[in-house]
């Protein structure tokens, strides 16, 4: 598994729909980026100037939306995976 550093978070990308409600099929090519995750690791946190970490606003198992093109995307296992900065967290969804 991949272990983020710092302030990061590994995020599973959540694929929404490929199907509209009246049944067409939406192509790869015409289908924008998902930006709904499940976090499934968390980093340490960010080191502040006084040596302390910042404690880190997610936790395994949030779903978040995070900014369209924020990150670096990584397949392991057929799977995608998205490391973002917490900053670029923008909600949890609850």
């Amino acid at each position: 598994m991949i272990k983020p550093l710092a302030d990061r978070i590994v995020i599973k990308v959540i694929d929404d729909a490929q199907q509209t409600s009246g049944g067409i099929f939406i192509p790869d090519s015409a289908k924008e980026k998902p930006q709904k995750g499940e976090v499934v690791a968390v980093g340490t946190g960010k080191t502040m100037d006084n040596g302390e970490k910042e404690p880190m606003e997610v936790k395994v198992g949030d779903v978040v939306l995070f900014a369209k093109y924020a990150g670096v995307d990584i397949k392991m296992d057929s799977v995608e995976y998205k490391i973002i900065s917490t900053k670029d967290a923008l909600a949890i969804i609850e």
